[in-house]
């Protein structure tokens, strides 16, 4: 954690790099009153070229789209290579294990860039919230943890950090961003969010994390909101178990929802789906894979039509308790669009080959997956994504 010298001199320098430290500002940007839906009328929009893509691409670039993979190493490699060609994965997350210095990071998505052109351009993505959870190179700036952001509760100064952490991503090829976190830090025991949270009180992590949502939007980088439909009152971290939170769906959604809620109303892109039991909800499947869940609460309920995308199925809290192969299916059938699989090539190229297995025998409906490749194209074209090398 940041000692206060260093953090007042973070601020300074916020304020010198990012314009707009005036009063006015620091109420943060203004925030949308609805959110609007993209226009598929087929009377006003006779071509709809992204339904005509998805009916020239095959099967296997269709589930392909639905990945985002990890990688090992600090360079792309044959196993990296072969998800790009043969697999035609539609991302890659890169971890601090990838990320030696500026130069090598800067390389190594160049190359990831340079494989993939002529296809999809891929979205390429970090864990950068801030705090702890800091995947730059050494030479970047430390951003505060979200708590000590949460204590100081200026929406201008969180769209200022949304907007230096995009500009740190962006600066050496990255297009998404795992971050805000808008979990609500409701449990003294929790291992895993503690000081990743703006804090205890669901208006303050509201407000906060939806202008640091605005702040990446800002720069043209994937904001990706997490953890639906909360991880804050968790005794236990999913990374190496499966936690359980025994709350009805009234009282979530007094609390945990209402920060998803207001990221939703204001335009968000992209929701991450957390690797939790609720009982009360779906005894019988985690969030990340529970059709009550993702379509019944966050699609209808809360009317989100964006991208949902899981949380790491490689997790102790799946791995443990599922065949990951059969959890990604069941997650695609529940609603996710996008199924994460960050360590180990063998698992990555299972989970792919089992998902077109599964389509092709009809398990899963190749609308469904057309759906959700829709809405992850619509997503690269929205922010103008393209394999174009920094130098």
């Amino acid at each position: 954690m940041l000692g206060i010298r260093n953090f007042c001199m973070l601020l300074l320098l916020l304020c010198f790099i990012l314009p707009g430290c005036s009063k006015e500002e620091d109420q943060g940007v203004p925030i949308p009153s609805a959110v609007s839906s993209p226009n598929t009328d087929p009377v006003t929009s006779p071509v709809d070229p992204i339904a005509e893509q998805i009916k020239q691409m095959t099967l296997s670039e269709k589930i392909g789209q639905m990945m985002i993979v990890g990688v090992e190493g600090l360079a792309v490699d044959t196993h990296t290579r072969e998800l790009i060609d043969q697999h035609h994965v539609g991302g890659f997350i890169l971890y601090k294990e990838n990320i030696e210095d500026t130069n090598q990071t800067l390389s190594f998505l160049n190359e990831l860039k340079a494989f993939n052109k002529g296809q999809i351009p891929l979205f390429l993505s970090v864990d950068q919230e801030g705090g702890k959870v800091n995947r730059m190179p050494e030479d970047y700036a430390k951003i505060p943890a979200n708590q000590a952001i949460g204590k100081i509760n200026q929406p201008g100064l969180s769209f200022r950090i949304g907007v230096l952490l995009a500009k740190q991503v962006k600066s050496v090829g990255f297009n998404m961003n795992y971050a805000p976190v808008l979990d609500i830090n409701s449990n003294a025991q929790n291992p895993v969010i503690g000081d990743r949270s703006y804090g205890s009180d669901e208006e303050v992590v509201s407000k906060l994390g939806v202008q640091t949502m605005l702040g990446i939007q800002s720069q043209e980088v994937v904001p990706v909101v997490k953890h639906f439909p909360g991880h804050g009152d968790t005794a236990v971290d999913s990374h190496l178990e499966l936690p359980t939170v025994n709350k009805t769906l009234s009282q979530l959604r007094k609390f945990e929802l209402l920060p998803f809620a207001a990221a939703i109303k204001n335009k968000a892109d992209v929701v991450m789906i957390a690797h939790i039991l609720l009982p009360h909800l779906d005894p019988d499947h985690p969030a990340s894979f529970s059709k009550r869940i993702i379509t019944g609460i966050l699609r209808e309920e809360m009317q989100f039509e964006g991208v949902v995308i899981t949380d790491d199925m490689t997790m102790g809290g799946i791995v443990k308790h599922y065949d990951i192969k059969e959890a990604a299916v069941q997650s695609i059938q529940a609603g996710s669009d996008v199924i994460m699989v960050a360590h180990g090539y063998e698992t990555a190229v299972e989970v792919i080959n089992y998902l077109v297995s599964k389509v092709e025998s009809g398990t899963i409906a190749e609308d469904e997956i057309d759906q959700s490749v829709y809405r992850i194209l619509q997503l690269k074209k929205k922010y103008g994504l393209v394999d174009q090398e920094i130098t």
